[in-house]
């Protein structure tokens, strides 16, 4: 999937919701599995030549109905998130002036053909929640969560991926994050007749609060989780799911802690007094059967000898 198609969004089950993450969050273009060397952070400055009046000297573009009456939407993005406040879909997004002015579509057509590589971190609170990356731009309808998929240019939502890290956390000696380097390839790939069908990958992750404490003591504040994971095969795209990839995380009531302690010298001793009468008392064994077992064999040669 192309850069300009996907956007990372991020709720959980106190309300919050951060549609299309650019802070501390970036893409970055493949193109036959090397990147290149282009780094997008979704962040569009106002630009002049908007739709719309002036006012106080500058250009005011129109929100088409969308914003306050004294509001302007310079920006494709301004635009967009005025919609999303009123809850309304922008399926028509090549009637938006602002929008095709920065070329939104036209991005996503330039990139066909190339994949996305997201890195980056995000905050999430201690409660349930997921986070996803899926095709078109989000917003709330209500108290649904939409994309809008309707406005792409004809695109084949290949959802196959590669999870190069995924942690909850800082890392500690001995820490195993089970997606790490894990690779998924969508249907659409394995049977190239299913034209108008897409996928959605599931990973339901169970998050642990771990405490770790090396011998030094310092201490170490962090996560570590278990996953199941799932794959639903789209038959009708929007209808009965949403192609992306969603990560479910739930928060343990349970707390793990890791302590790493010196042993005392006197438990130590007591560990070499331990290892060494089991060594005399093995041998001890061994010689008892080898000498009992020569002198039955001695005397069974003797008793031979005499018959």
């Amino acid at each position: 999937m192309p850069c300009a198609a996907m956007s990372l969004d991020v709720m959980d089950s106190s309300g919050q919701t951060e549609l299309d993450v650019d802070h501390d969050f970036y893409k970055q273009r493949i193109k036959g599995g090397l990147p290149i060397h282009e780094v997008i952070t979704e962040k569009v400055e106002a630009t002049e030549g908007a739709a719309g009046t002036t006012k106080n000297g500058k250009q005011c573009g129109s929100c088409y109905g969308a914003g306050n009456p004294e509001q302007c939407c310079n920006t494709c993005q301004e635009v967009t998130d005025a919609y999303s406040r009123k809850g309304w879909s922008l399926s028509q997004i090549k009637t938006i002036e602002q929008c095709e002015r920065e070329g939104v579509n036209s991005k996503v057509v330039e990139q066909m053909g190339e994949g996305c590589m997201f890195y980056g971190h995000i905050m999430v609170n201690k409660v349930s929640g997921n986070f996803h990356f899926a095709p078109g731009r989000s917003f709330n309808q209500g108290h649904l969560h939409v994309h809008d998929i309707a406005s792409l240019p004809e695109v084949v939502f290949n959802m196959s991926h590669t999870v190069n890290r995924l942690s909850f956390g800082e890392d500690f000696p001995g820490v195993v994050n089970p997606l790490d380097s894990v690779t998924k390839v969508s249907e659409l790939e394995l049977k190239p007749g299913l034209v108008d069908s897409a996928s959605m990958f599931q990973y339901f992750l169970k998050v642990v609060p771990t405490s770790y404490t090396n011998i030094s003591g310092k201490r170490i504040l962090t996560n570590q989780f278990s996953v199941t994971e799932n794959e639903r095969v789209l038959q009708q795209v929007n209808a009965n799911g949403l192609p992306g990839v969603f990560f479910f995380y739930d928060i343990s009531p349970l707390k793990v802690i890791y302590k790493e302690e010196k042993s005392s010298f006197l438990h130590f001793l007591t560990s070499v007094c331990a290892i060494v009468g089991g060594v005399f008392t093995v041998s001890g064994i061994v010689d008892s059967f080898v000498y009992h077992g020569h002198r039955a064999l001695k005397k069974k040669m003797e008793l031979g000898k005499f018959s």
